[in-house]
């Protein structure tokens, strides 16, 4: 599975090259045109079809069931959408798992499993969601931001606002914590709790704030 990021930053798309006779598993609803001879199925687990798998995938920000692409015979092309205007990243997954914001994901290949992970309940009041997303095994997978996305090298300790957070590696250890030196002064100042990322290892960031953006427009649609 090879992959090219289209109109990126803003509008970005993602082309994904498949070989002959291979797949890749993508969101619900994320297909944009495909060329070639292409097998789609609808699942909700790659070996197994588990209701708990995509039930999981939901409370995460995901679709309940994903489409599993196959080329049959000869090589193919398929493009992808994101659900929020913005950046898409490719990110090798091997020997370091990673883990995602729920919602980001786009596209994997079918050597990547997907499953997905508590957070804790400190993350309800941070205003984020209480799951992520966990990718591990041997490919690639394609994720989503709401913005631009950049990428900081963690060496020791690194503070990040939740909702600016697309992914990062297992190597390093997530907390939640204050944003100030005292919990008046990191609630006046509009920050509250924000993420800690402690160890070695490389963190995607976020241009955007969805819920942020969200909790602007908000008032301003009108009812239906």
């Amino acid at each position: 599975m090879q992959v090219e990021i289209l109109k990126g930053p803003g509008s970005s798309a993602a082309r994904i090259n498949l070989g002959a006779n291979e797949t890749c598993v993508a969101e619900g609803g994320s297909l944009i045109a495909l060329r070639g001879n292409v097998d789609i199925k609808t699942a909700t687990h790659d070996r197994k079809r588990s209701l708990l798998r995509g039930l999981k995938r939901m409370v995460g920000g995901e679709s309940f069931f994903q489409n599993y692409y196959t080329t049959q015979g000869a090589p193919a092309e398929v493009l992808f959408s994101a659900t929020l205007p913005g950046d898409m990243l490719a990110i090798e997954v091997g020997a370091v798992g990673i883990v995602a914001e729920g919602g980001s994901f786009v596209v994997r290949s079918s050597g990547v499993e997907l499953d997905t992970g508590w957070q804790g309940l400190k993350s309800m009041f941070s205003g984020e969601s209480l799951f992520w997303l966990r990718l591990r095994g041997s490919g690639t997978v394609v994720l989503n931001s709401f913005g631009a996305i950049y990428p900081i090298d963690v060496d020791g300790d690194y503070i990040v606002d939740t909702g600016h957070i697309v992914a990062f590696e297992e190597t390093l250890k997530f907390s939640i914590t204050k944003a100030g030196k005292s919990w008046i002064s990191s609630f006046l100042g509009g920050e509250g709790l924000v993420s800690r990322l402690t160890g070695k290892g490389r963190v995607w960031c976020q241009s955007h704030h969805a819920s942020a953006f969200g909790h602007l427009i908000g008032p301003m649609l009108r009812p239906r």
